[in-house]
């Protein structure tokens, strides 16, 4: 097998495995156990991860990591709790965020908040402008993501956080595929709520975390979120739970890992998309790139594609080789098409003929030389065999999406 799919998910890097494996067997204890050194040295693994994530994330100080069990949970965290503290109100987004943003929000909208989705470019940028435009009294939150899991585009994060901090209004990001990937930093970028995965990073499934700034740029008000969970006051009180120290050490050590080793890394995964896409214009033909141009303003490891005259599901079942998606995992259970690419205005025929690539630390050139020529040739065998336009019985049968928490 090729794997070809690290937006879904990646593999547990072995040095952050090794990291983890103590805190299964040997030091076990509750970092909450304040009587004994079991507890004194879970307590101590866990300050240490949240010191490692705050770093990496260019936070001011550890206590403004929040550990959550993932990206969705801490889209959740930020979106519910910022409204529920505010006591209601107005939430601005952008139409291509992930899931656990859109039905948040609309979850938010059942009950009672004005709810503002904006529209996006043709490569899937949110203009910065709108954002503004779209800001009343009333805001609350506004939340973009950073990069698009599908068409990897790098939102203008810093633009949008000027426009929010000048109207007091929170700014949540939703970063789970961006951290590691691209030079990442919330102080200077300005972003008040972040939330990330472990398992988008090389690290465990079932982790991840929320930064929440403790005040708001310019004005200095101390930020408050509600909790959605109630218990043991764990975590400053925002989300209670005995915390997964093995997991909690896993995402620590694999975010340190990922952003110490982003700049060359990026290069290297970012020459090897470029071949792909090179291979793919000489081999298959009649080939599009959906999202941003290759380069700046888009995911080094990304790259979205739409043959003409092929759908994606067809494609992928001749292909068992090679692990492959048609867009984030998140909708695996939904028929409908991409909402990422209908919201960028591409027709039903591009969509559903739409792969997405996510090259990872694991691929090698031989790998996209390898899957660059059996899908070429899959193509190729597609085309041959589909009937004349006059003689297509039907519509096509909608590509499933391939969930990404």
């Amino acid at each position: 097998m090729i794997y070809l799919d690290h937006h879904a998910t990646t593999p547990v890097d072995r040095r952050v495995l090794e990291a983890m494996l103590p805190y299964f067997t040997e030091d076990f204890g509750n970092a909450s156990s304040q009587t004994h050194r079991f507890g004194w040295r879970a307590d101590a693994a866990l300050e240490l991860a949240r010191e490692r994530l705050a770093s990496a994330l260019g936070a001011a100080e550890p206590r403004e990591v929040i550990f959550t069990s993932g990206a969705t949970e801490s889209d959740n965290l930020a979106l519910q709790g910022a409204w529920l503290a505010a006591g209601g109100g107005h939430i601005v987004c952008a139409a291509t965020e992930h899931a656990a943003v859109l039905d948040t929000c609309a979850a938010l909208a059942r009950r009672g908040a004005a709810l503002s989705v904006l529209p996006v470019d043709a490569e899937g940028f949110v203009d910065p402008d709108a954002v503004a435009d779209a800001i009343t009294d009333k805001t609350v939150l506004v939340s973009v993501m950073a990069a698009n899991s599908e068409i990897g585009t790098i939102a203008p994060l810093a633009e949008i956080a000027e426009r929010t901090a000048a109207r007091d209004v929170l700014f949540h990001c939703d970063a789970a595929q961006a951290i590691g990937k691209i030079p990442f930093d919330v102080e200077a970028l300005g972003i008040d709520l972040l939330s990330i995965s472990g398992h988008k990073l090389y690290g465990p499934k079932g982790v991840g975390a929320l930064y929440v700034r403790r005040r708001r740029r310019p004005t200095g008000k101390r930020i408050r979120i509600e909790p959605l969970v109630y218990g043991g006051g764990h975590e400053r009180g925002l989300r209670s739970g005995t915390l997964p120290i093995p997991l909690v050490v896993g995402l620590g050590h694999a975010v340190e890992l990922a952003v110490s080793e982003c700049a060359e890394e990026t290069l290297r995964v970012a020459g090897l998309r470029d071949r792909l896409w090179a291979e793919f214009e000489k081999q298959a033909g009649s080939v599009v790139l959906n999202g941003p141009a290759l380069g700046s303003g888009r995911l080094p490891g990304n790259l979205n594609v739409s043959f003409s005259g092929v759908t994606a599901d067809a494609l992928i079942a001749k292909l068992p080789e090679l692990a492959l998606s048609t867009g984030s995992a998140c909708a695996s259970a939904k028929p409908e098409l991409s909402h990422v690419l209908r919201a960028c205005g591409h027709d039903d025929a591009r969509i559903r003929g739409s792969l997405r690539f996510g090259l990872g630390r694991g691929t090698s050139e031989a790998e996209i030389l390898t899957a660059a020529r059996r899908i070429a040739e899959e193509v190729a065998q597609l085309r041959a065999q589909a009937p004349a336009p006059s003689e297509a019985a039907g519509p096509e049968p909608v590509a499933s999406d391939g969930a990404d928490r």
